[in-house]
C-alpha cells in the first residue's frame, strides 16, 4: 500500500540551507555595518583639536582658558576619555624628538613650541564645516594663539564610510533578492508536485485559508530555523575574531549585535510565509487544465 504524502513534505534541507546561507551573509553585512559604525565613532572621540596658547601666558590665564574651552558645546562629554589635555612646551619638544630622532632644542638652543590645550570634539561636530567654526571661536579666546586641527581628515572619513555602507548595504539588498527569487523557485517546485492534492481539498469544499495554512507555518518554521541557524554561525564567527584579533574587543556594542541577530529573524520567518504564500496562491487560483 503506497504512502500517503504529509502536506508540506517537500524538499526542506535545500530549502532551509538556502535561507541559512542567504541570512548569514545578510546579518555578516549587518555585523560590519555595527562594528565599523563603533570604529568611526572611537576614531573621531581620538581627533584632537590642538589650542596653542602665547607663549607669555600665566598659569592664571591657562586656567581661565580652560574653564572658557570646558563651557564650550562642541567639547567631548564622555567619562571613557580625558577630554581637554594641557601639553607643556616641554611634553610636545620631548614628543617631537621622541617622533623623528632630531633634538632640535639643542639644535636651536631653545624650544620654540608653545603649550596647548588637545581637546577631543563630539562626533555630532565631526565635519570640516562645524570644525572650521570650533577653529575661529577658540581663537577669539584671549591667550590663544592659534588653533590646529588635521583639515579636511573629516571629510576624508566621512566620504570613506558613506562608500562603505553603501558597499554593504547594496551587497545585502542583492543577497535578499536572490534568497527571495531562490526560495520561491524551491517551493514552487516542492508544492508542484502537490497540486493535485490541493485541488481535491478544494473539490471537497476547503477554503483557501484552512489549504494554507500548514503550508504557510511550514514556511514559517523553515525561516525560523534558517534563522537561528545564521543566528549562530554569526555569533560563532563573532567569539572567534574577538578571540583571536587583538583589538577587536573593543569594537563589540552586544546590545546591536542582539538587534541585528533578532532582525535575521524575523526576516527568515518574514521570507518563509511570503514566499510560501505566493507561491501557494498560484495553485489555488489556477484553472483544472493548467495543472497537467
Amino acid at each position: 500500500m503506497p504512502k500517503k504524502k504529509k502536506i508540506g513534505s517537500y524538499p526542506n534541507a535545500m530549502i532551509v540551507m538556502s535561507l541559512t546561507a542567504a541570512l548569514f551573509l545578510i546579518g555578516f553585512c549587518g555585523l560590519l555595518v555595527i562594528q565599523s559604525k563603533k570604529l568611526v565613532s572611537i576614531i573621531r572621540q581620538n581627533i584632537e583639536v590642538r589650542v596653542f596658547l602665547n607663549k607669555e601666558e600665566t598659569k592664571a590665564g591657562q586656567d581661565s582658558i580652560l574653564s572658557v574651552i570646558k563651557a564650550k558645546p562642541f567639547v567631548l562629554t564622555s567619562t571613557e576619555v580625558k577630554p581637554i589635555t594641557f601639553v607643556s612646551k616641554e611634553e610636545a619638544a620631548k614628543e617631537f624628538i621622541e617622533g623623528t630622532k632630531e633634538d632640535f632644542v639643542t639644535f636651536l638652543g631653545e624650544n620654540p613650541l608653545r603649550d596647548s590645550y588637545r581637546v577631543k570634539i563630539q562626533e555630532d561636530y565631526f565635519e570640516e564645516a562645524k570644525l572650521q567654526l570650533i577653529k575661529k571661536d577658540l581663537e577669539k579666546i584671549k591667550g590663544v594663539y592659534e588653533v590646529v586641527y588635521q583639515e579636511d581628515l573629516a571629510d576624508n572619513i566621512n566620504r570613506n564610510v558613506t562608500k562603505i555602507y553603501v558597499v554593504l548595504a547594496s551587497f545585502a539588498l542583492i543577497m535578499l533578492i536572490i534568497i527571495v527569487l531562490l526560495v520561491n523557485n524551491t517551493i514552487k517546485l516542492a508544492i508542484y508536485s502537490q497540486r493535485f492534492l490541493i485541488r481535491s481539498m478544494q473539490l471537497v469544499g476547503a477554503t483557501n485559508g484552512f489549504i494554507q495554512r500548514p503550508y504557510v507555518m511550514r514556511g514559517a518554521i523553515q525561516g525560523l530555523i534558517g534563522g537561528v541557524m545564521a543566528g549562530a554561525l554569526l555569533v560563532g564567527l563573532q567569539q572567534l575574531a574577538v578571540r583571536n584579533v587583538e583589538g577587536l574587543g573593543m569594537l563589540q556594542e552586544y546590545d546591536k549585535i542582539i538587534i541585528l541577530i533578532a532582525s535575521v529573524l524575523l526576516l527568515g520567518i518574514l521570507i518563509g510565509i511570503s514566499s510560501t504564500y505566493q507561491s501557494l496562491a498560484r495553485y489555488l487560483r489556477m484553472a483544472l487544465d493548467d495543472l497537467y
